[in-house]
Protein backbone atom coordinates (compact mmCIF):
# COMPACT_ATOMS: atom_id res chain seq x y z
CA UNK A 1 0.00 0.00 0.00
CA UNK A 2 1.38 3.40 -0.88
CA UNK A 3 1.15 6.63 1.06
CA UNK A 4 -1.14 8.07 -1.60
CA UNK A 5 -3.59 5.14 -1.31
CA UNK A 6 -3.56 5.38 2.50
CA UNK A 7 -4.39 9.09 2.36
CA UNK A 8 -7.19 8.50 -0.16
CA UNK A 9 -8.63 5.67 1.93
CA UNK A 10 -8.58 7.84 5.06
CA UNK A 11 -10.21 10.72 3.19
CA UNK A 12 -12.93 8.37 1.86
CA UNK A 13 -13.55 7.09 5.42
CA UNK A 14 -13.63 10.73 6.59
CA UNK A 15 -16.36 11.49 4.02
CA UNK A 16 -18.47 8.44 4.91
CA UNK A 17 -18.20 9.05 8.64
CA UNK A 18 -18.92 12.71 7.98
CA UNK A 19 -22.19 11.78 6.29
CA UNK A 20 -23.13 9.65 9.31
CA UNK A 21 -22.11 12.39 11.74
CA UNK A 22 -24.02 15.01 9.74
CA UNK A 23 -27.15 12.87 9.82
CA UNK A 24 -26.86 12.47 13.59
CA UNK A 25 -26.18 16.18 14.14
CA UNK A 26 -28.96 17.36 11.86
CA UNK A 27 -31.38 14.79 13.28
CA UNK A 28 -30.73 16.11 16.78
CA UNK A 29 -31.03 19.73 15.61
CA UNK A 30 -34.35 19.02 13.86
CA UNK A 31 -35.63 17.16 16.92
CA UNK A 32 -34.83 20.09 19.21
CA UNK A 33 -36.41 22.59 16.78
CA UNK A 34 -39.50 20.36 16.68
CA UNK A 35 -39.55 20.35 20.49
CA UNK A 36 -39.67 24.16 20.42
CA UNK A 37 -36.12 25.16 21.29
CA UNK A 38 -34.72 28.41 19.87
CA UNK A 39 -32.40 27.66 16.92
CA UNK A 40 -29.27 28.73 18.84
CA UNK A 41 -30.10 26.49 21.81
CA UNK A 42 -31.17 23.64 19.53
CA UNK A 43 -27.87 23.99 17.68
CA UNK A 44 -25.90 24.12 20.95
CA UNK A 45 -27.45 21.00 22.45
CA UNK A 46 -27.29 19.13 19.13
CA UNK A 47 -23.65 20.17 18.69
CA UNK A 48 -22.66 18.99 22.17
CA UNK A 49 -24.33 15.61 21.69
CA UNK A 50 -23.09 15.25 18.11
CA UNK A 51 -19.51 16.13 19.12
CA UNK A 52 -19.51 13.22 21.56
CA UNK A 53 -20.75 10.90 18.83
CA UNK A 54 -18.37 12.41 16.24
CA UNK A 55 -15.36 12.09 18.52
CA UNK A 56 -15.90 8.36 18.90
CA UNK A 57 -16.89 7.65 15.29
CA UNK A 58 -14.18 9.79 13.69
CA UNK A 59 -11.49 8.54 16.04
CA UNK A 60 -12.33 4.87 15.60
CA UNK A 61 -13.54 4.65 12.01
CA UNK A 62 -11.33 7.23 10.29
CA UNK A 63 -8.15 7.33 12.35
CA UNK A 64 -8.29 3.86 13.97
CA UNK A 65 -7.82 5.47 17.39
CA UNK A 66 -8.34 2.97 20.19
CA UNK A 67 -7.98 5.24 23.22
CA UNK A 68 -9.36 8.69 23.82
CA UNK A 69 -7.07 10.92 25.79
CA UNK A 70 -8.39 14.06 27.40
CA UNK A 71 -6.01 16.24 25.35
CA UNK A 72 -7.38 14.74 22.13
CA UNK A 73 -10.96 15.25 23.33
CA UNK A 74 -10.21 18.87 24.25
CA UNK A 75 -8.68 19.63 20.84
CA UNK A 76 -11.69 18.00 19.17
CA UNK A 77 -14.14 20.00 21.32
CA UNK A 78 -12.33 23.26 20.52
CA UNK A 79 -12.65 22.65 16.79
CA UNK A 80 -16.38 22.04 17.16
CA UNK A 81 -16.81 25.06 19.45
CA UNK A 82 -15.47 27.18 16.62
CA UNK A 83 -17.76 25.39 14.16
CA UNK A 84 -20.72 26.03 16.47
CA UNK A 85 -19.98 29.76 16.47
CA UNK A 86 -19.76 29.88 12.69
CA UNK A 87 -22.94 27.78 12.39
CA UNK A 88 -25.02 30.02 14.66
CA UNK A 89 -23.79 33.13 12.85
CA UNK A 90 -24.69 31.63 9.48
CA UNK A 91 -28.04 30.37 10.80
CA UNK A 92 -28.96 33.87 11.97
CA UNK A 93 -28.14 35.30 8.54
CA UNK A 94 -30.03 32.59 6.64
CA UNK A 95 -33.08 32.80 8.90
CA UNK A 96 -33.45 36.52 8.09
CA UNK A 97 -34.34 35.49 4.54
CA UNK A 98 -37.47 33.71 5.79
CA UNK A 99 -36.13 30.18 5.35
CA UNK A 100 -37.21 27.73 8.05
CA UNK A 101 -34.81 26.48 10.70
CA UNK A 102 -35.04 22.99 9.21
CA UNK A 103 -33.99 24.09 5.73
CA UNK A 104 -31.33 26.45 7.09
CA UNK A 105 -29.82 23.57 9.07
CA UNK A 106 -29.81 21.38 5.97
CA UNK A 107 -28.16 24.11 3.90
CA UNK A 108 -25.36 24.44 6.44
CA UNK A 109 -24.40 20.75 6.42
CA UNK A 110 -22.01 21.02 3.43
CA UNK A 111 -20.53 24.24 4.82
CA UNK A 112 -19.92 22.63 8.21
CA UNK A 113 -18.42 19.55 6.57
CA UNK A 114 -15.97 21.63 4.55
CA UNK A 115 -15.04 23.71 7.59
CA UNK A 116 -14.50 20.57 9.69
CA UNK A 117 -12.07 19.31 7.08
CA UNK A 118 -10.10 22.53 6.55
CA UNK A 119 -10.39 23.87 10.11
CA UNK A 120 -7.23 25.56 11.52
CA UNK A 121 -6.95 22.61 13.90
CA UNK A 122 -8.16 19.82 11.58
CA UNK A 123 -9.03 16.32 12.67
CA UNK A 124 -5.79 15.13 11.10
CA UNK A 125 -3.93 17.04 13.81
CA UNK A 126 -6.36 16.18 16.59
CA UNK A 127 -5.95 12.44 16.23
CA UNK A 128 -2.21 11.92 16.53
CA UNK A 129 -2.09 8.32 15.35
CA UNK A 130 -0.76 8.21 11.81
CA UNK A 131 -1.41 5.53 9.25
CA UNK A 132 1.49 3.24 8.49
CA UNK A 133 3.44 4.25 5.43
CA UNK A 134 4.58 1.53 3.06
CA UNK A 135 6.82 2.31 0.13
CA UNK A 136 6.35 -0.13 -2.73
Amino acid sequence: MTLKFTQKARFFRFLLVGILNSAVGYGLFALFIYLGLHYALANLVATILAVCFNFISTGKLVFKQTGSGSATALRFALVYALLYGVNVLLLSVILKTGITEYLAGLLLIPVSAMLAYIEPVPNFLIFKKRAEVHWD
